[in-house]
């Protein structure tokens, strides 16, 4: 029987190393349950890692933290970047070539995938497609991370995709040097950089944001941590559906539950 067609197409595939850190360390902080609760060794996804492997080694050194058994998949639909990248594989990562449908060797089903900066290259219109089809290869629980950073990883998103669609939204930054929170609207995600705009629930949230940063300005004097503090606990107490804290939000990072984008179904 001939092989599947990977579904997808080649993107250009730039990337640097520790360009994924800020994901990573959410993946193996907040979702590290999905991770240990898994019977076996769990599989995940470094769907179209581009044209060097670095990120997949990256992301199975840090998972290996949370469970030493796990299995980490580069997935690329380009068959020059996978043969160039079996020179690293090892216990516990392998390279394939694949696209959205996730062929994992043996049919294993992932616990997570991670597929940053690849349906940032593709029309909106496509994106819902793309989720499905992925979304249904996942193990039962388990989560598709859609996500943009810039090209050193100091500003990035991404949506939580699971079974029932998305689930929310992280935001993070580098805060050192952070003007104001709304510059993360560059790198928002394909299914929300064209919703950037008033009246959109997204426009609102980012504007929520950059409006509790500059109330946050005396919190300045003890350094921009203090502030961003200060900035997303003011965001949780005007009624926003944060779903994370201080322990969180010390890192640059804030997650708010999908329901802060009501009114916005996806694409």
């Amino acid at each position: 029987m001939p092989a599947q067609r990977p579904v997808g197409v080649v993107t250009r595939g730039t990337t640097n190393p520790n360009r994924l850190r800020r994901c990573d360390r959410w993946l193996a902080g907040p979702q590290a349950w999905r991770l240990r609760r898994h019977a076996g060794p769990p599989v995940v996804v470094d769907l179209g890692y581009g044209a060097s492997p670095v990120t997949a080694v990256e992301l199975h050194d840090r998972l290996r933290g949370v469970r030493p058994d796990v299995e980490v998949v580069g997935v690329e639909i380009d068959p020059d970047r996978v043969e160039a990248a079996r020179p690293l594989e090892r216990p516990g990562l392998r390279f394939v070539r694949g696209g959205f449908e996730v062929p994992v060797p043996g049919g294993a089903r992932p616990v997570l995938v991670r597929a940053f900066n690849v349906l940032r290259q593709y029309d909106e219109s496509q994106v819902a497609a793309a989720w499905a089809t992925t979304v249904a290869r996942l193990a039962p629980g388990g989560l598709l991370v859609d996500g943009t950073c810039d090209e050193l990883g100091r500003l990035a998103s991404w949506v939580a995709v699971g079974a029932d669609g998305p689930e929310s939204l992280t935001l993070a930054w580098r805060l050192r040097g952070l003007e104001r929170p709304g510059v993360v609207a560059e790198r928002l995600p394909k299914s929300l950089i064209h919703r950037n705009v008033p009246g959109e629930p997204v426009h609102t949230l980012l504007g929520a944001l950059d409006e509790a940063w500059e109330r946050q300005a005396p919190l300045a004097s003890y350094g921009v941590r203090q502030r961003f503090i200060g900035t997303a606990a003011a965001l949780r107490d005007a009624g926003w559906p944060v779903l994370d804290g201080p322990s969180r939000w010390r890192l640059g990072e804030l997650t708010l539950a999908w329901s802060a984008l009501e009114g916005h179904q996806g694409p």
